[in-house]
Protein backbone atom coordinates (compact mmCIF):
# COMPACT_ATOMS: atom_id res chain seq x y z
CA UNK A 1 0.00 0.00 0.00
CA UNK A 2 2.78 2.63 0.77
CA UNK A 3 4.24 1.79 -2.75
CA UNK A 4 0.98 2.10 -4.61
CA UNK A 5 0.52 5.61 -2.32
CA UNK A 6 3.93 6.88 -3.21
CA UNK A 7 3.83 5.76 -6.95
CA UNK A 8 0.26 8.05 -6.83
CA UNK A 9 1.78 11.31 -5.73
CA UNK A 10 4.40 11.12 -7.94
CA UNK A 11 2.11 10.25 -10.66
CA UNK A 12 0.06 13.49 -9.54
CA UNK A 13 3.38 15.66 -9.27
CA UNK A 14 4.15 14.86 -12.47
CA UNK A 15 1.09 15.36 -14.13
CA UNK A 16 1.02 18.83 -11.93
CA UNK A 17 4.30 19.68 -13.24
CA UNK A 18 3.71 18.95 -16.79
CA UNK A 19 0.23 20.94 -16.94
CA UNK A 20 1.95 24.28 -15.28
CA UNK A 21 5.12 23.75 -17.66
CA UNK A 22 2.82 23.88 -20.39
CA UNK A 23 0.77 26.65 -18.82
CA UNK A 24 4.10 28.52 -18.62
CA UNK A 25 5.23 28.06 -22.08
CA UNK A 26 1.96 28.33 -23.56
CA UNK A 27 1.47 31.82 -22.22
CA UNK A 28 4.78 33.21 -23.75
CA UNK A 29 4.24 31.60 -26.80
CA UNK A 30 0.87 30.44 -29.13
CA UNK A 31 1.21 26.64 -28.71
CA UNK A 32 -2.20 25.74 -27.67
CA UNK A 33 -3.43 28.30 -31.07
CA UNK A 34 -1.29 26.08 -32.71
CA UNK A 35 -1.79 22.41 -32.07
CA UNK A 36 -5.56 23.26 -32.59
CA UNK A 37 -5.05 24.49 -35.80
CA UNK A 38 -2.73 21.36 -36.75
CA UNK A 39 -5.26 18.70 -35.35
CA UNK A 40 -7.87 20.20 -37.31
CA UNK A 41 -5.15 20.43 -40.19
CA UNK A 42 -7.28 18.15 -43.46
CA UNK A 43 -5.25 15.65 -45.00
CA UNK A 44 -5.85 14.21 -48.24
CA UNK A 45 -6.73 10.73 -49.32
CA UNK A 46 -5.86 10.15 -52.67
CA UNK A 47 -3.38 7.69 -52.88
CA UNK A 48 -1.26 10.20 -55.12
CA UNK A 49 -0.11 11.91 -52.24
CA UNK A 50 1.61 9.29 -50.62
CA UNK A 51 4.59 10.03 -52.78
CA UNK A 52 5.71 13.03 -50.66
CA UNK A 53 5.43 10.85 -47.60
CA UNK A 54 7.40 8.21 -49.22
CA UNK A 55 10.30 10.50 -49.49
CA UNK A 56 9.77 12.24 -46.17
CA UNK A 57 10.08 8.78 -44.21
CA UNK A 58 12.92 7.49 -46.58
CA UNK A 59 14.59 10.47 -45.16
CA UNK A 60 13.96 9.52 -41.83
CA UNK A 61 15.18 5.89 -42.48
CA UNK A 62 18.69 7.95 -43.81
CA UNK A 63 18.88 10.04 -40.71
CA UNK A 64 18.95 6.93 -38.31
CA UNK A 65 20.95 4.44 -40.30
CA UNK A 66 23.31 7.68 -41.23
CA UNK A 67 23.96 8.12 -37.66
CA UNK A 68 24.67 4.48 -36.73
CA UNK A 69 27.55 4.49 -40.05
CA UNK A 70 28.79 7.59 -38.49
CA UNK A 71 30.04 5.70 -35.44
CA UNK A 72 32.52 3.68 -37.15
CA UNK A 73 33.28 5.03 -40.41
CA UNK A 74 36.67 7.38 -40.77
CA UNK A 75 36.74 9.61 -44.04
CA UNK A 76 40.90 10.02 -44.02
CA UNK A 77 42.39 9.33 -46.99
CA UNK A 78 45.38 7.74 -45.41
CA UNK A 79 46.55 4.27 -46.90
CA UNK A 80 47.78 1.20 -44.19
CA UNK A 81 47.58 -1.91 -45.19
CA UNK A 82 44.44 -4.11 -44.54
CA UNK A 83 44.61 -6.93 -41.78
CA UNK A 84 40.50 -6.82 -41.06
CA UNK A 85 38.71 -9.92 -42.01
CA UNK A 86 37.86 -9.96 -44.98
CA UNK A 87 40.50 -12.35 -46.27
CA UNK A 88 40.90 -11.84 -50.12
CA UNK A 89 42.10 -8.41 -49.46
CA UNK A 90 44.75 -8.51 -46.36
CA UNK A 91 47.64 -7.72 -47.20
CA UNK A 92 46.37 -5.01 -49.68
CA UNK A 93 47.15 -0.99 -49.13
CA UNK A 94 44.20 1.15 -48.69
CA UNK A 95 42.50 4.49 -47.26
CA UNK A 96 40.88 4.65 -43.95
CA UNK A 97 37.66 5.09 -45.50
CA UNK A 98 37.75 2.02 -47.72
CA UNK A 99 39.17 0.28 -44.64
CA UNK A 100 36.37 1.27 -42.27
CA UNK A 101 33.97 0.59 -45.08
CA UNK A 102 35.15 -3.10 -45.01
CA UNK A 103 35.17 -3.36 -41.26
CA UNK A 104 31.53 -2.15 -41.29
CA UNK A 105 30.66 -4.33 -43.66
CA UNK A 106 32.36 -7.48 -41.75
CA UNK A 107 33.21 -6.77 -38.14
CA UNK A 108 30.32 -4.65 -37.07
CA UNK A 109 27.64 -6.52 -35.19
CA UNK A 110 25.03 -5.23 -37.92
CA UNK A 111 26.76 -2.92 -40.39
CA UNK A 112 26.44 -4.31 -43.57
CA UNK A 113 22.19 -4.25 -43.03
CA UNK A 114 22.04 -0.50 -42.24
CA UNK A 115 24.65 0.60 -45.03
CA UNK A 116 22.26 -1.81 -47.09
CA UNK A 117 19.22 0.04 -45.64
CA UNK A 118 21.27 3.02 -46.33
CA UNK A 119 21.63 2.76 -49.74
CA UNK A 120 18.51 1.47 -50.34
CA UNK A 121 16.84 4.37 -48.58
CA UNK A 122 18.77 7.21 -50.52
CA UNK A 123 17.61 5.90 -54.04
CA UNK A 124 14.26 5.46 -52.80
CA UNK A 125 14.58 8.88 -51.13
CA UNK A 126 15.28 10.68 -54.44
CA UNK A 127 13.14 8.31 -56.52
CA UNK A 128 10.32 9.33 -54.34
CA UNK A 129 10.88 12.86 -54.53
CA UNK A 130 10.90 13.00 -58.76
CA UNK A 131 8.39 11.13 -58.79
CA UNK A 132 6.31 13.69 -56.45
CA UNK A 133 7.29 16.44 -58.50
CA UNK A 134 5.94 15.02 -61.44
CA UNK A 135 2.60 14.09 -60.03
CA UNK A 136 2.61 18.45 -58.94
CA UNK A 137 3.72 18.90 -62.37
CA UNK A 138 0.90 16.90 -64.04
CA UNK A 139 -1.59 18.06 -62.07
CA UNK A 140 -1.00 21.74 -62.15
CA UNK A 141 -0.25 21.68 -58.10
CA UNK A 142 2.36 24.13 -58.56
CA UNK A 143 0.20 27.23 -59.64
CA UNK A 144 -0.70 30.18 -57.18
CA UNK A 145 0.01 30.23 -54.65
CA UNK A 146 2.54 27.21 -54.06
CA UNK A 147 4.63 28.60 -56.29
CA UNK A 148 7.38 29.03 -53.42
CA UNK A 149 6.35 25.48 -52.27
CA UNK A 150 7.54 24.10 -56.01
CA UNK A 151 11.12 25.96 -55.60
CA UNK A 152 11.50 24.98 -52.48
CA UNK A 153 11.17 21.10 -53.91
CA UNK A 154 12.93 21.82 -56.61
CA UNK A 155 15.81 22.72 -54.41
CA UNK A 156 15.39 19.84 -52.19
CA UNK A 157 15.70 17.91 -55.39
CA UNK A 158 19.44 19.26 -56.02
CA UNK A 159 20.43 18.79 -52.69
CA UNK A 160 19.47 15.39 -52.48
CA UNK A 161 20.98 14.60 -55.99
CA UNK A 162 24.08 15.91 -54.36
CA UNK A 163 23.95 14.22 -50.96
CA UNK A 164 23.57 11.07 -53.21
CA UNK A 165 26.66 11.72 -55.02
CA UNK A 166 28.35 12.68 -51.70
CA UNK A 167 27.81 9.13 -49.97
CA UNK A 168 28.26 7.15 -53.01
CA UNK A 169 32.21 8.50 -52.82
CA UNK A 170 32.56 7.95 -49.32
CA UNK A 171 33.90 4.77 -49.62
CA UNK A 172 36.51 5.42 -51.49
CA UNK A 173 36.34 2.02 -53.68
CA UNK A 174 37.46 1.68 -57.41
CA UNK A 175 34.00 2.06 -58.47
CA UNK A 176 33.21 5.65 -56.26
CA UNK A 177 36.80 6.45 -57.14
CA UNK A 178 36.00 6.49 -61.08
CA UNK A 179 32.79 8.53 -60.22
CA UNK A 180 35.31 10.78 -58.38
CA UNK A 181 37.30 10.86 -61.78
CA UNK A 182 34.34 11.81 -63.49
CA UNK A 183 33.43 14.85 -61.65
CA UNK A 184 37.11 16.34 -61.19
CA UNK A 185 36.67 16.31 -65.14
CA UNK A 186 33.81 18.13 -65.02
CA UNK A 187 35.05 20.92 -62.34
CA UNK A 188 38.46 21.31 -64.57
CA UNK A 189 36.20 21.57 -67.68
CA UNK A 190 34.95 25.24 -66.53
CA UNK A 191 37.05 27.88 -68.44
CA UNK A 192 39.31 29.89 -66.54
CA UNK A 193 38.61 29.20 -63.39
CA UNK A 194 37.77 25.26 -63.23
CA UNK A 195 41.45 24.33 -62.31
CA UNK A 196 42.05 26.60 -59.72
CA UNK A 197 38.63 25.00 -58.39
CA UNK A 198 39.82 21.11 -59.14
CA UNK A 199 42.96 21.57 -56.76
CA UNK A 200 40.37 23.19 -54.27
CA UNK A 201 38.15 20.63 -53.83
CA UNK A 202 40.95 17.59 -54.53
CA UNK A 203 43.95 19.14 -52.50
CA UNK A 204 45.86 18.78 -55.57
CA UNK A 205 45.62 17.09 -58.98
CA UNK A 206 43.41 14.55 -58.89
CA UNK A 207 42.93 12.42 -56.39
CA UNK A 208 44.83 14.44 -54.40
CA UNK A 209 44.33 13.94 -50.28
CA UNK A 210 41.68 15.96 -49.13
CA UNK A 211 38.17 15.05 -51.15
CA UNK A 212 36.92 12.41 -48.98
CA UNK A 213 37.61 14.48 -45.74
CA UNK A 214 36.20 17.38 -47.20
CA UNK A 215 32.93 15.26 -48.96
CA UNK A 216 32.38 14.02 -45.34
CA UNK A 217 30.75 17.09 -43.49
CA UNK A 218 28.97 17.90 -46.63
CA UNK A 219 27.75 14.33 -46.50
CA UNK A 220 26.58 14.52 -43.24
CA UNK A 221 26.13 17.98 -42.00
CA UNK A 222 25.78 20.67 -44.45
CA UNK A 223 23.24 19.05 -46.91
CA UNK A 224 21.44 16.83 -44.42
CA UNK A 225 20.64 20.43 -42.40
CA UNK A 226 19.51 22.12 -45.36
CA UNK A 227 17.26 19.19 -46.23
CA UNK A 228 15.93 19.07 -42.96
CA UNK A 229 15.57 23.20 -42.86
CA UNK A 230 13.68 22.92 -46.41
CA UNK A 231 11.46 19.64 -45.27
CA UNK A 232 10.48 21.96 -42.50
CA UNK A 233 9.66 25.04 -44.60
CA UNK A 234 7.69 22.73 -47.27
CA UNK A 235 5.71 21.17 -44.27
CA UNK A 236 4.62 24.19 -43.23
CA UNK A 237 3.71 25.70 -46.17
CA UNK A 238 1.87 23.17 -47.11
CA UNK A 239 0.05 23.34 -43.89
CA UNK A 240 -0.49 26.94 -44.38
CA UNK A 241 -1.57 26.98 -48.15
CA UNK A 242 -3.53 24.22 -47.32
CA UNK A 243 -3.69 20.64 -49.84
CA UNK A 244 -4.76 20.19 -53.54
CA UNK A 245 -7.06 18.06 -54.47
CA UNK A 246 -9.05 16.17 -57.37
CA UNK A 247 -12.57 17.50 -58.10
CA UNK A 248 -15.63 15.91 -56.55
CA UNK A 249 -18.62 15.92 -55.19
CA UNK A 250 -17.71 18.81 -52.36
CA UNK A 251 -14.70 19.30 -53.71
CA UNK A 252 -14.07 22.90 -55.08
CA UNK A 253 -11.49 25.39 -55.75
CA UNK A 254 -12.99 27.28 -52.36
CA UNK A 255 -12.10 24.01 -50.24
CA UNK A 256 -10.00 21.56 -48.66
CA UNK A 257 -11.44 18.70 -47.88
CA UNK A 258 -9.66 15.25 -45.93
CA UNK A 259 -9.19 13.27 -42.96
CA UNK A 260 -8.43 15.24 -39.37
CA UNK A 261 -4.87 15.15 -38.75
CA UNK A 262 -5.87 13.38 -35.55
CA UNK A 263 -6.65 10.64 -35.04
CA UNK A 264 -7.18 9.57 -38.50
CA UNK A 265 -4.40 10.55 -40.01
CA UNK A 266 -1.84 10.19 -37.47
CA UNK A 267 -2.59 6.44 -37.27
CA UNK A 268 -2.89 5.91 -41.43
CA UNK A 269 0.63 7.50 -41.47
CA UNK A 270 2.72 6.42 -38.58
CA UNK A 271 1.38 2.39 -40.12
CA UNK A 272 2.61 4.21 -43.59
CA UNK A 273 6.12 4.86 -42.08
CA UNK A 274 6.47 1.46 -40.53
CA UNK A 275 5.89 -0.05 -44.04
CA UNK A 276 8.05 2.01 -46.03
CA UNK A 277 10.80 1.35 -43.10
CA UNK A 278 9.96 -2.85 -43.35
CA UNK A 279 9.91 -2.20 -47.03
CA UNK A 280 13.79 -0.85 -47.07
CA UNK A 281 14.65 -3.49 -44.13
CA UNK A 282 13.89 -6.38 -46.52
CA UNK A 283 15.56 -4.77 -49.48
CA UNK A 284 18.94 -3.86 -47.23
CA UNK A 285 18.48 -7.71 -46.51
CA UNK A 286 17.69 -9.57 -49.84
CA UNK A 287 18.85 -7.59 -51.85
CA UNK A 288 22.12 -6.66 -52.51
CA UNK A 289 23.69 -3.17 -53.71
CA UNK A 290 27.01 -1.20 -53.46
CA UNK A 291 28.91 -4.61 -52.23
CA UNK A 292 32.32 -2.41 -52.46
CA UNK A 293 34.58 -5.36 -51.36
CA UNK A 294 34.09 -6.87 -55.17
CA UNK A 295 35.40 -3.68 -56.50
CA UNK A 296 38.55 -3.36 -54.42
CA UNK A 297 40.00 0.02 -53.30
CA UNK A 298 40.35 2.82 -55.17
CA UNK A 299 43.69 3.43 -57.70
CA UNK A 300 44.05 6.21 -60.31
CA UNK A 301 45.55 3.74 -62.76
CA UNK A 302 42.37 1.45 -62.92
CA UNK A 303 38.55 1.67 -64.15
CA UNK A 304 35.95 -1.03 -63.42
CA UNK A 305 34.39 -2.64 -66.33
CA UNK A 306 30.86 -1.57 -66.78
CA UNK A 307 31.37 0.93 -64.20
CA UNK A 308 27.80 3.06 -64.02
CA UNK A 309 26.33 5.48 -61.17
CA UNK A 310 23.28 5.38 -59.45
CA UNK A 311 20.86 6.35 -61.27
CA UNK A 312 19.84 9.73 -60.37
CA UNK A 313 23.21 10.96 -61.94
CA UNK A 314 23.39 8.33 -64.27
CA UNK A 315 21.97 11.07 -67.03
CA UNK A 316 24.84 13.35 -66.48
CA UNK A 317 27.05 9.60 -67.70
CA UNK A 318 24.67 9.76 -70.51
CA UNK A 319 25.53 13.16 -71.60
CA UNK A 320 29.08 12.99 -71.48
CA UNK A 321 28.93 9.84 -73.58
CA UNK A 322 27.08 11.46 -76.36
CA UNK A 323 28.39 14.59 -76.38
CA UNK A 324 30.77 14.96 -79.29
CA UNK A 325 34.70 15.18 -78.59
CA UNK A 326 34.70 18.85 -79.28
CA UNK A 327 37.47 20.78 -78.07
CA UNK A 328 38.75 24.54 -78.94
CA UNK A 329 42.75 26.13 -77.98
CA UNK A 330 42.40 29.38 -76.97
CA UNK A 331 45.42 31.70 -76.08
CA UNK A 332 47.39 28.04 -75.26
CA UNK A 333 44.11 27.07 -73.12
CA UNK A 334 41.71 23.97 -73.87
CA UNK A 335 37.95 24.55 -73.25
CA UNK A 336 36.75 20.86 -73.16
CA UNK A 337 33.31 21.66 -74.82
CA UNK A 338 32.61 17.86 -75.11
CA UNK A 339 32.66 17.75 -70.98
CA UNK A 340 31.37 21.37 -70.26
CA UNK A 341 28.15 21.37 -72.42
CA UNK A 342 26.96 18.35 -71.52
CA UNK A 343 27.74 18.35 -67.30
CA UNK A 344 27.38 21.78 -67.18
CA UNK A 345 25.37 23.37 -69.01
CA UNK A 346 22.85 20.94 -69.84
CA UNK A 347 21.95 20.61 -65.77
CA UNK A 348 22.14 24.42 -65.34
CA UNK A 349 19.27 24.72 -68.07
CA UNK A 350 17.36 21.98 -66.84
CA UNK A 351 17.30 23.07 -63.69
CA UNK A 352 16.56 27.06 -64.20
CA UNK A 353 13.55 25.72 -66.90
CA UNK A 354 12.30 23.75 -63.59
CA UNK A 355 12.74 26.60 -61.36
CA UNK A 356 11.10 29.10 -63.73
CA UNK A 357 8.17 27.33 -64.98
CA UNK A 358 5.55 28.15 -62.87
CA UNK A 359 5.92 31.72 -63.80
CA UNK A 360 6.39 30.57 -67.61
CA UNK A 361 3.31 29.24 -67.54
CA UNK A 362 1.45 31.67 -65.70
CA UNK A 363 2.85 34.20 -68.03
CA UNK A 364 1.63 32.31 -71.26
CA UNK A 365 -1.96 31.87 -69.68
CA UNK A 366 -2.50 35.39 -67.91
CA UNK A 367 -4.25 33.65 -64.93
CA UNK A 368 -3.65 35.56 -61.80
CA UNK A 369 -5.90 33.36 -59.88
CA UNK A 370 -5.57 31.03 -57.24
CA UNK A 371 -5.99 27.20 -58.40
CA UNK A 372 -6.36 24.38 -55.65
CA UNK A 373 -8.09 21.86 -57.72
CA UNK A 374 -5.91 19.31 -59.63
CA UNK A 375 -5.95 19.25 -63.14
CA UNK A 376 -6.54 15.89 -65.15
CA UNK A 377 -3.52 15.50 -67.23
CA UNK A 378 -5.54 15.19 -70.57
CA UNK A 379 -7.09 18.38 -69.74
CA UNK A 380 -3.47 20.19 -70.09
CA UNK A 381 -2.30 18.40 -73.68
CA UNK A 382 0.86 20.82 -74.27
CA UNK A 383 1.99 20.69 -70.63
CA UNK A 384 1.42 17.18 -70.35
CA UNK A 385 3.39 16.12 -73.57
CA UNK A 386 6.44 18.73 -72.27
CA UNK A 387 6.59 16.58 -69.28
CA UNK A 388 6.31 13.43 -71.22
CA UNK A 389 8.56 14.39 -73.58
CA UNK A 390 11.06 15.62 -70.73
CA UNK A 391 10.66 11.69 -69.12
CA UNK A 392 11.92 10.54 -72.17
CA UNK A 393 15.19 13.10 -72.68
CA UNK A 394 15.81 11.67 -69.26
CA UNK A 395 15.27 7.83 -70.00
CA UNK A 396 17.65 8.00 -73.57
CA UNK A 397 20.51 9.80 -71.63
CA UNK A 398 20.18 7.28 -68.38
CA UNK A 399 20.70 4.47 -71.50
CA UNK A 400 23.24 6.38 -72.40
CA UNK A 401 25.38 5.86 -69.87
CA UNK A 402 25.41 2.35 -69.79
CA UNK A 403 26.07 2.22 -73.86
CA UNK A 404 28.75 0.17 -73.56
CA UNK A 405 26.50 -3.04 -71.69
CA UNK A 406 23.67 -2.31 -74.23
CA UNK A 407 26.27 -2.88 -77.20
CA UNK A 408 27.64 -5.59 -75.81
CA UNK A 409 23.55 -7.16 -74.87
CA UNK A 410 22.46 -6.67 -78.20
CA UNK A 411 25.81 -7.31 -80.13
CA UNK A 412 26.31 -4.20 -82.01
CA UNK A 413 29.25 -1.10 -81.91
CA UNK A 414 29.87 1.07 -79.64
CA UNK A 415 29.86 3.74 -81.94
CA UNK A 416 26.31 2.49 -83.97
CA UNK A 417 24.55 2.78 -80.27
CA UNK A 418 26.05 6.10 -79.62
CA UNK A 419 24.41 7.06 -82.91
CA UNK A 420 21.39 5.53 -82.14
CA UNK A 421 21.05 6.93 -78.92
CA UNK A 422 22.04 10.72 -80.44
CA UNK A 423 19.53 10.37 -82.58
CA UNK A 424 16.95 8.93 -80.39
CA UNK A 425 17.58 12.06 -77.85
CA UNK A 426 16.53 14.33 -80.57
CA UNK A 427 13.82 12.78 -82.06
CA UNK A 428 12.10 10.52 -79.36
CA UNK A 429 11.42 13.55 -77.06
CA UNK A 430 9.49 14.93 -80.28
CA UNK A 431 7.99 11.67 -81.24
CA UNK A 432 6.62 11.53 -77.12
CA UNK A 433 5.29 15.11 -76.96
CA UNK A 434 3.00 14.76 -80.40
CA UNK A 435 1.84 10.97 -79.24
CA UNK A 436 1.20 12.27 -75.75
CA UNK A 437 -0.62 15.84 -77.07
CA UNK A 438 -2.94 13.18 -79.51
CA UNK A 439 -3.57 10.96 -76.76
CA UNK A 440 -4.59 13.48 -74.46
CA UNK A 441 -7.06 14.48 -77.50
CA UNK A 442 -8.52 11.39 -77.63
CA UNK A 443 -9.10 10.94 -74.06
CA UNK A 444 -10.87 14.47 -74.22
CA UNK A 445 -13.00 13.05 -76.72
CA UNK A 446 -13.79 9.70 -75.40
CA UNK A 447 -15.27 11.68 -72.30
CA UNK A 448 -17.21 14.01 -74.19
CA UNK A 449 -18.81 10.63 -76.13
CA UNK A 450 -19.51 9.08 -72.54
CA UNK A 451 -21.17 12.08 -71.57
CA UNK A 452 -23.90 12.75 -74.73
CA UNK A 453 -23.84 8.34 -75.46
CA UNK A 454 -22.86 6.99 -71.55
CA UNK A 455 -20.84 4.10 -70.80
CA UNK A 456 -20.62 1.15 -72.40
CA UNK A 457 -22.59 -2.24 -70.86
CA UNK A 458 -20.73 -4.87 -72.31
CA UNK A 459 -23.77 -5.89 -73.59
CA UNK A 460 -24.98 -6.68 -77.12
CA UNK A 461 -28.10 -7.24 -78.48
CA UNK A 462 -28.94 -8.71 -81.88
CA UNK A 463 -32.42 -7.41 -83.78
CA UNK A 464 -34.43 -9.78 -85.32
CA UNK A 465 -33.02 -8.40 -89.17
CA UNK A 466 -29.13 -9.56 -87.45
CA UNK A 467 -27.78 -6.71 -86.74
CA UNK A 468 -25.87 -6.25 -83.64
CA UNK A 469 -26.19 -3.10 -81.09
CA UNK A 470 -24.29 -2.31 -77.83
CA UNK A 471 -26.27 -0.91 -74.98
CA UNK A 472 -25.54 1.74 -73.10
CA UNK A 473 -25.97 3.36 -69.40
CA UNK A 474 -26.01 7.29 -68.30
CA UNK A 475 -23.00 8.35 -66.29
CA UNK A 476 -23.38 8.00 -62.51
CA UNK A 477 -23.04 11.75 -61.44
CA UNK A 478 -19.33 11.17 -59.47
CA UNK A 479 -17.44 10.42 -63.03
CA UNK A 480 -20.24 12.98 -64.68
CA UNK A 481 -18.94 15.55 -62.29
CA UNK A 482 -15.03 14.95 -62.50
CA UNK A 483 -15.05 15.29 -66.41
CA UNK A 484 -17.11 18.50 -66.25
CA UNK A 485 -15.52 20.10 -63.36
CA UNK A 486 -12.20 21.58 -65.51
CA UNK A 487 -10.43 24.55 -65.52
CA UNK A 488 -8.72 25.20 -68.69
CA UNK A 489 -8.07 29.13 -69.72
CA UNK A 490 -8.86 30.12 -73.30
CA UNK A 491 -5.97 31.32 -76.02
CA UNK A 492 -4.39 35.35 -75.44
CA UNK A 493 -5.84 36.99 -78.71
CA UNK A 494 -3.81 40.00 -79.76
CA UNK A 495 -5.90 43.80 -79.52
CA UNK A 496 -7.45 44.62 -82.79
CA UNK A 497 -6.02 48.41 -82.61
CA UNK A 498 -2.62 49.68 -80.59
CA UNK A 499 1.23 48.89 -81.37
CA UNK A 500 1.52 45.45 -80.70
CA UNK A 501 5.32 44.60 -78.97
CA UNK A 502 7.65 41.45 -80.54
CA UNK A 503 6.77 40.45 -76.21
CA UNK A 504 2.80 40.42 -76.62
CA UNK A 505 3.43 38.37 -80.25
CA UNK A 506 5.29 35.89 -78.85
CA UNK A 507 3.05 35.53 -75.73
CA UNK A 508 -0.03 35.11 -77.80
CA UNK A 509 1.57 32.36 -80.11
CA UNK A 510 2.69 30.19 -77.27
CA UNK A 511 -0.67 31.17 -75.39
CA UNK A 512 -2.48 29.40 -79.13
CA UNK A 513 0.20 26.72 -78.63
CA UNK A 514 -0.82 25.82 -75.36
CA UNK A 515 -4.26 25.98 -75.03
CA UNK A 516 -5.49 26.46 -78.80
CA UNK A 517 -6.34 22.12 -79.17
CA UNK A 518 -9.26 21.52 -76.85
CA UNK A 519 -12.16 19.31 -76.88
CA UNK A 520 -15.38 21.03 -75.77
CA UNK A 521 -17.69 19.55 -73.63
CA UNK A 522 -21.50 19.55 -74.25
CA UNK A 523 -22.50 21.81 -71.27
CA UNK A 524 -25.16 24.64 -71.56
CA UNK A 525 -24.69 28.24 -70.37
CA UNK A 526 -25.97 27.48 -66.82
CA UNK A 527 -23.84 24.63 -66.39
CA UNK A 528 -20.63 26.32 -67.14
CA UNK A 529 -21.25 29.65 -64.94
CA UNK A 530 -21.52 26.27 -62.14
CA UNK A 531 -18.36 25.24 -63.22
CA UNK A 532 -16.78 28.52 -63.36
CA UNK A 533 -18.19 29.28 -59.53
CA UNK A 534 -16.72 25.85 -58.35
CA UNK A 535 -13.28 26.81 -60.80
CA UNK A 536 -12.42 30.18 -59.01
CA UNK A 537 -11.50 31.27 -55.81
CA UNK A 538 -12.83 34.47 -54.87
CA UNK A 539 -13.22 33.86 -50.84
CA UNK A 540 -10.07 32.02 -48.65
CA UNK A 541 -9.80 28.53 -48.24
CA UNK A 542 -12.21 26.63 -46.16
CA UNK A 543 -10.86 23.36 -44.49
CA UNK A 544 -13.20 20.70 -43.84
CA UNK A 545 -12.95 17.14 -42.42
CA UNK A 546 -14.45 14.08 -44.05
Amino acid sequence: MPLRRRKAQLKARAGKTAVSGYGAVDGRLPVSELARQLLRKAFPDHWSFLLGEIALYSFVVLLLTGVYLTLFFDPSMMESVYTGSYVPLQGVRMTQAYSTTLNISFAVRGGLLIRQIHHWAALVFVAAIAVHMLRIFFTGAFRKPREANWIVGVTLFVLALLEGFAGYSLPDDLLSGTGLRTAATIVGSIPVVGTYLELFVFGGQFPGDAVIPRLYPVHVLLVPGLIVALITAHLILVVYLKHTHWAGQGKTNENAVGSPAFPHFTAKTTGFFLMVFGVLTLLGALAQINPVWNYGPYRANQVSGNAQPDWYVGFLEGALRLMPPWETDIAGHTVMWNVFIPAIVLPGVVFTVLFLYPFFEKWVTGDRREHHLCDRPRNRPTRTGLGVAAIVFYAVLLVAGGNDVVAFSFRVSVEAMTWILRTALIAAPLLAFALTKRLCLALQMRDRRRLTEGEETGQVTQSVNGGLSESRRGLNPTARYRILMRDVPTPLELPAQGPISIRRRLRTVLSGWYYGDLVELPVTEEQRSRIAERTTRPEPVRERED
